[in-house]
């Protein structure tokens, strides 16, 4: 029963990591200037959206990874 708390605490440090890192990439693209003038407060909003998506998604992968490679690894040497 441990085990799912520790799974959870994992799998929440590692989403919010790579929605950090997504957010922190993003910032280095100028979007601003497809936009509107003075629209400042939307566009960041729209940035911390797309970081969460592409965050996440990219989490939910590495996640993935490690499962896979953690059920080979009980696979192969039991």
């Amino acid at each position: 029963m441990q085990y799912y708390g520790v799974d959870a605490v994992v799998r929440i440090i590692c989403h919010m990591m790579f929605i950090y890192v997504s957010f922190w990439a993003m910032q280095s693209i100028r979007i601003d200037q497809f936009f509107k003038v003075h629209r400042t407060s939307q566009v960041r909003l729209l940035i911390v959206f797309f970081s969460i998506v592409i965050g996440y998604t990219v989490s939910s992968f590495f996640l993935e990874f490690l499962a896979l490679c953690r059920n080979l690894f009980v696979v192969f040497f039991p």
